[in-house]
C-alpha cells in the first residue's frame, strides 16, 4: 500500500498547475505547431490530391464530351435510318398498291372477258331457244289448223246435217290461226 500512496502523491504533484494545452504559456508554441501542420497539409492537398481530383475531373469532362459526340452521332444514324426506313415503307407501300391495283385491273378484265363470253353463249342459246319455239310454235299452229278444220267440219256437219267443204273450212279457220 505504501506504493499506492506514494504514486498517487507524485500524480497529485504533477496535476497542480491543469492541462498544459490550456495553459497560456504554451500558446505561442502551439500556434506555430498549428501553423505548420495546416501549412504542411495545405501543400500535401494541393500538390497531391487537387492534382489527383483535378485529373479526374478533366477525365471525366473528357469522358462525357466524347459520350455526347457519340450519342450525337447515334442518334444521327438512328435518323437516318428511320427516314430510309420510313422511305422503305413508303416504297413498298406503293408498290403494293400498284401491284393491287394492276392485279385488280387484270381480274376486272378477266371478269369482263368472261362476263362477255357468257353473254353471248347465253345469247346464242336464246336465240337458238327462241327459233326452237317458233318452230314448235309453227308446228302446233299447222296441226292447231288442222283440228280447227276437222272440229270446225263436226260443228258444222252437226249443226247443219250437210258436211261443209275443205274450202270453205280453210277460209274460216286460216284467219283464225293467223292472229
Amino acid at each position: 500500500m505504501a506504493v499506492a500512496t506514494e504514486t498517487a502523491t507524485e500524480a497529485q504533484t504533477e496535476q497542480k498547475g491543469g492541462f498544459p494545452p490550456f495553459e497560456p504559456e504554451h500558446f505561442p508554441s502551439q500556434l506555430l505547431w498549428l501553423a505548420i501542420t495546416f501549412g504542411a497539409i495545405y501543400l500535401f492537398v494541393s500538390k497531391v490530391f487537387v492534382r489527383r481530383v483535378g485529373g479526374t475531373i478533366a477525365e471525366r469532362a473528357e469522358r462525357i464530351s466524347r459520350d455526347l459526340d457519340e450519342a450525337s452521332a447515334a442518334k444521327a444514324r438512328a435518323d437516318e435510318a428511320t427516314e430510309a426506313h420510313a422511305k422503305a415503307l413508303a416504297e413498298a407501300r406503293d408498290k403494293a398498291q400498284g401491284i393491287a391495283r394492276e392485279t385488280r385491273e387484270a381480274m376486272n378484265a378477266v371478269s369482263e372477258s368472261r362476263r362477255k363470253a357468257v353473254e353471248a353463249d347465253l345469247a346464242a342459246k336464246l336465240a337458238a331457244a327462241d327459233k326452237e319455239i317458233a318452230m314448235r310454235k309453227a308446228q302446233a299452229m299447222t296441226n292447231v289448223n288442222a283440228i280447227a278444220q276437222e272440229t270446225a267440219a263436226a260443228i258444222v256437219a252437226r249443226l247443219t246435217g250437210h258436211p261443209a267443204s275443205s274450202a270453205e273450212l280453210a277460209a274460216v279457220v286460216s284467219p283464225v290461226g293467223k292472229s
